[in-house]
């Protein structure tokens, strides 16, 4: 999902951003024949995500970085664990050192964070979903992160799935003429997804052949009813009022997608550290 030319090219701009014209703390320092080793540990519990990108940071700013990783992505670690080892230019590992942290400990903040909120739904069959809430040039990683961390990716952008809200509806007058109108312009290989905020605009929306129906900040009862409502005639995701409290009772309605903007927008960092030796 993350090669290495779409994480260099981020990697290469954070790394632009941060150092600017020079680092002139560790070049007024650090020899060039200079070595350190440093150990990438966590501070908490959590799951892992963003070894690949925090690796990309050392290697383009030098090829004399070597790092052993102990962990990888989707692993639980724990409270003291010793992720990594970086052997290699001091000057790298100085400069290259904020940058990496804050890709990995915001990716395992969120794969972390997402976690909780699979587990939480417990045996029901729902799986957790992210939106499009995201921080504006760093969704391939937050989605990426959301992946690791146990979740069904949602979208990624507006051209993957064709999402028919309450404001297209208004536009288009009712939710047949949303879906006809979208219908004649998308590829065969598009779902519709249509944004329900009751009853009669499920019936409509069911009627209407949408591939997916959104149930938009209905109470659990009325969830239920639509669910059974729709009988396996088109996925049903649910959203709104999505937390840690609510999951589980949600997911008992039936439906099989609980998309929330949280495992996202509302994910700590993970306390993670670089220590040299």
């Amino acid at each position: 999902m993350l090669d290495n030319f779409l994480i260099d090219e981020h990697v290469i701009q954070a790394l632009k951003e941060d150092i600017g014209f020079s680092d002139i703390t560790t070049d007024s320092i650090a020899k060039d024949d200079d070595i350190l080793t440093a150990k990438l540990n966590t501070r908490t519990d959590g799951i892992l995500c963003g070894v690949r990108v925090f690796e990309r940071v050392f290697k383009l700013l030098s090829d004399n970085v070597d790092i052993t990783f102990y962990f990888k992505d989707g692993d639980k670690i724990k409270a003291g664990d010793t992720i990594a080892v970086l052997n290699g230019s001091a000057s790298a590992i100085l400069k290259g050192e904020r940058t990496a942290l804050n890709y990995v400990q915001r990716m395992s903040g969120i794969a972390t964070e997402t976690r909780k909120y699979q587990d939480a739904i417990g045996d029901n069959k729902a799986r957790i979903s992210d939106t499009r809430k995201t921080t504006p040039n760093f969704r391939i990683f937050e989605k990426y992160s959301v992946f690791v961390g146990g979740a069904c990716v949602h979208r990624f952008n507006l051209s993957d799935c064709a999402m028919i809200k309450d404001n297209h509806i208004k536009l288009a007058g009712s939710v047949k003429n949303a879906v006809e109108a979208v219908r004649k312009n998308i590829s065969h290989t598009h779902k519709i997804e249509v944004e329900c905020d009751n009853i009669e605009q499920v019936k409509e929306a069911l009627e209407c052949g949408a591939d997916i129906i959104m149930l938009d900040n209905m109470n659990n009862e009325t969830m239920k009813k639509a669910v059974e409502i729709i009988n396996g005639n088109a996925i049903v995701e649910a959203s709104g009022n999505v937390n840690l409290e609510t999951v589980f009772d949600i997911a008992k309605t039936g439906v099989d997608i609980i998309s929330s903007s949280a495992i996202v927008a509302k994910a700590p960092t993970l306390d993670l550290a670089l220590d040299i030796d």
